[in-house]
């Protein structure tokens, strides 16, 4: 059984900067972070191979956002730059222990309980 805690989210003003951490405890393979508005279905923000050599992005975030793996602490981050009111949501971690793909919410089987990220103008 994997277990994803989250942390980092908070309130900051458009163009600022946030990072947020996940830590797993158990085996994983992808990880990614995935994010829900009021209102809105949950979408896919960003994800990492296993080992940390292959990143993967959704288009609203590729060079505003970016994901990192400390595989030693088995911790993920996501570090968001120039963050835009449609950034907030709820961010929520992700895990999978087996294939799949990166981008659907379906392939992941351990989530983390989600931290609030909002982004005033």
């Amino acid at each position: 059984q994997v277990q994803l805690v989250e942390s980092g989210g908070g309130l900051v003003q458009a163009g600022g900067s946030l990072r947020l951490s996940c830590a797993a405890s158990g085996r994983t393979f992808r990880m990614g972070w995935f994010r829900q508005a009021p209102g809105k279905e949950r979408e896919f923000v960003a994800a990492i191979s296993r080992i940390g050599t292959t990143t993967y992005y959704a288009d609203s975030v590729k060079g505003r956002f970016t994901i990192s793996k400390d595989n030693a602490k088995n911790t993920v981050y996501l570090q968001m730059n120039s963050l835009k009111p449609e950034d907030t949501a709820v961010y929520y971690c992700a895990a999978s222990s087996g294939g799949g793909s990166y981008y659907l919410r379906a392939d992941y089987a351990y989530w983390g309980q989600g931290t609030q990220v909002t982004v005033s103008s």
